[in-house]
Protein backbone atom coordinates (compact mmCIF):
# COMPACT_ATOMS: atom_id res chain seq x y z
CA UNK A 1 0.00 0.00 0.00
CA UNK A 2 2.78 2.45 -0.20
CA UNK A 3 4.24 4.11 2.60
CA UNK A 4 2.43 6.51 4.90
CA UNK A 5 2.57 9.43 7.80
CA UNK A 6 1.38 8.57 11.14
CA UNK A 7 -2.24 9.59 10.12
CA UNK A 8 -2.44 7.64 7.02
CA UNK A 9 -1.90 9.70 4.40
CA UNK A 10 0.17 8.09 1.23
CA UNK A 11 4.13 9.47 1.23
CA UNK A 12 4.98 8.98 -2.13
CA UNK A 13 8.60 9.11 -3.53
CA UNK A 14 9.92 10.25 -6.70
CA UNK A 15 13.49 8.55 -6.68
CA UNK A 16 14.80 5.93 -3.95
CA UNK A 17 18.23 5.67 -3.28
CA UNK A 18 19.98 2.72 -1.29
CA UNK A 19 23.71 3.46 0.73
CA UNK A 20 25.33 0.53 2.07
CA UNK A 21 27.99 1.51 4.21
CA UNK A 22 30.79 -1.23 4.74
CA UNK A 23 33.69 -1.94 6.73
CA UNK A 24 36.71 -3.02 5.77
CA UNK A 25 39.55 -4.76 8.19
CA UNK A 26 42.93 -4.80 6.06
CA UNK A 27 46.78 -6.14 8.24
CA UNK A 28 49.29 -4.11 7.75
CA UNK A 29 53.03 -4.91 7.84
CA UNK A 30 55.55 -3.53 10.78
CA UNK A 31 55.91 -0.17 8.73
CA UNK A 32 52.85 0.45 7.99
CA UNK A 33 52.07 -0.60 4.82
CA UNK A 34 49.35 -2.76 3.34
CA UNK A 35 50.24 -6.72 3.81
CA UNK A 36 49.96 -8.62 0.14
CA UNK A 37 49.34 -12.46 0.61
CA UNK A 38 50.42 -15.56 -2.30
CA UNK A 39 46.68 -17.06 -1.79
CA UNK A 40 43.43 -16.57 -0.46
CA UNK A 41 42.80 -17.79 2.79
CA UNK A 42 46.45 -16.60 3.71
CA UNK A 43 45.31 -13.73 5.30
CA UNK A 44 43.16 -15.10 7.92
CA UNK A 45 44.95 -15.14 10.87
CA UNK A 46 45.97 -11.45 10.64
CA UNK A 47 42.37 -10.38 9.22
CA UNK A 48 40.88 -11.77 11.81
CA UNK A 49 43.01 -10.08 14.58
CA UNK A 50 42.85 -6.35 12.62
CA UNK A 51 38.76 -7.27 12.97
CA UNK A 52 38.86 -8.07 16.74
CA UNK A 53 40.90 -4.64 17.51
CA UNK A 54 37.22 -3.31 15.92
CA UNK A 55 38.73 0.06 14.32
CA UNK A 56 38.35 -0.34 10.07
CA UNK A 57 40.95 1.27 8.15
CA UNK A 58 38.47 1.53 5.68
CA UNK A 59 34.73 3.02 5.62
CA UNK A 60 33.43 3.19 2.10
CA UNK A 61 29.92 3.79 0.50
CA UNK A 62 28.51 0.73 -1.88
CA UNK A 63 31.61 -0.94 -1.52
CA UNK A 64 34.00 1.69 -2.94
CA UNK A 65 35.93 5.04 -2.47
CA UNK A 66 33.93 7.72 -4.82
CA UNK A 67 30.65 5.17 -4.78
CA UNK A 68 28.92 7.91 -4.32
CA UNK A 69 30.90 11.22 -5.76
CA UNK A 70 31.07 13.07 -9.05
CA UNK A 71 29.38 11.75 -11.68
CA UNK A 72 28.37 8.95 -9.08
CA UNK A 73 26.47 11.67 -7.00
CA UNK A 74 23.10 10.74 -5.91
CA UNK A 75 21.05 13.26 -7.47
CA UNK A 76 17.84 15.00 -7.11
CA UNK A 77 15.51 18.16 -8.41
CA UNK A 78 14.05 20.66 -6.09
CA UNK A 79 10.96 19.48 -5.30
CA UNK A 80 11.93 16.05 -5.41
CA UNK A 81 10.91 13.58 -2.68
CA UNK A 82 13.58 10.84 -2.54
CA UNK A 83 13.36 8.08 -0.04
CA UNK A 84 17.33 7.13 1.14
CA UNK A 85 17.68 3.43 2.58
CA UNK A 86 20.74 3.33 4.57
CA UNK A 87 22.25 -0.09 6.12
CA UNK A 88 25.52 -0.86 8.27
CA UNK A 89 26.52 -4.67 8.56
CA UNK A 90 29.08 -4.49 11.18
CA UNK A 91 28.68 -0.97 13.88
CA UNK A 92 26.75 1.54 14.75
CA UNK A 93 26.74 4.64 12.39
CA UNK A 94 24.62 8.29 11.86
CA UNK A 95 24.77 9.49 8.76
CA UNK A 96 23.40 13.22 8.50
CA UNK A 97 22.63 15.07 5.31
CA UNK A 98 24.51 18.57 5.61
CA UNK A 99 21.74 21.10 4.06
CA UNK A 100 18.66 19.51 5.55
CA UNK A 101 16.66 16.88 7.60
CA UNK A 102 14.99 13.64 7.04
CA UNK A 103 11.63 14.62 6.75
CA UNK A 104 10.28 10.91 7.67
CA UNK A 105 12.43 8.69 9.42
CA UNK A 106 12.05 5.02 9.58
CA UNK A 107 14.40 2.75 11.95
CA UNK A 108 15.14 -0.68 12.13
CA UNK A 109 13.84 -0.65 8.35
CA UNK A 110 10.43 -0.80 9.59
CA UNK A 111 7.92 0.60 7.37
CA UNK A 112 4.99 -0.60 9.34
CA UNK A 113 5.70 1.06 12.17
CA UNK A 114 5.22 5.21 11.98
CA UNK A 115 7.65 7.25 10.99
CA UNK A 116 9.62 9.58 13.21
CA UNK A 117 9.65 13.12 11.86
CA UNK A 118 12.27 16.15 10.69
CA UNK A 119 15.79 14.24 11.92
CA UNK A 120 18.80 16.02 11.04
CA UNK A 121 20.78 13.07 12.41
CA UNK A 122 19.89 9.41 11.73
CA UNK A 123 21.19 6.00 14.19
CA UNK A 124 21.47 3.21 12.49
CA UNK A 125 22.61 -0.34 15.07
CA UNK A 126 25.72 -2.22 13.69
CA UNK A 127 23.47 -5.04 11.36
CA UNK A 128 20.60 -2.92 11.00
CA UNK A 129 19.15 -0.49 8.24
CA UNK A 130 16.94 2.75 8.01
CA UNK A 131 15.21 4.67 5.78
CA UNK A 132 15.08 8.66 5.34
CA UNK A 133 12.23 10.67 2.95
CA UNK A 134 13.55 14.10 1.91
CA UNK A 135 12.16 16.66 -0.12
CA UNK A 136 14.88 19.08 -1.97
CA UNK A 137 13.33 22.48 -1.77
CA UNK A 138 16.16 24.66 -2.42
CA UNK A 139 19.46 23.83 -5.20
CA UNK A 140 22.38 23.18 -3.99
CA UNK A 141 24.51 20.18 -2.64
CA UNK A 142 24.11 18.17 0.12
CA UNK A 143 26.86 16.37 1.49
CA UNK A 144 25.71 12.74 2.52
CA UNK A 145 28.16 12.23 5.46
Amino acid sequence: EGLKDPKGNPLPYDRIYYVGEQDFYLPKDEDGNYKVYESIGDDYDDMIAVMRGLIPTHIVFNGRKGALTGENALKAKVGEKVLIIHSQANRDTRPHLIGGHGDWFWDYGKFNNPPLRDLETWFIPGGASAAAFYTFKQPGVYAYV
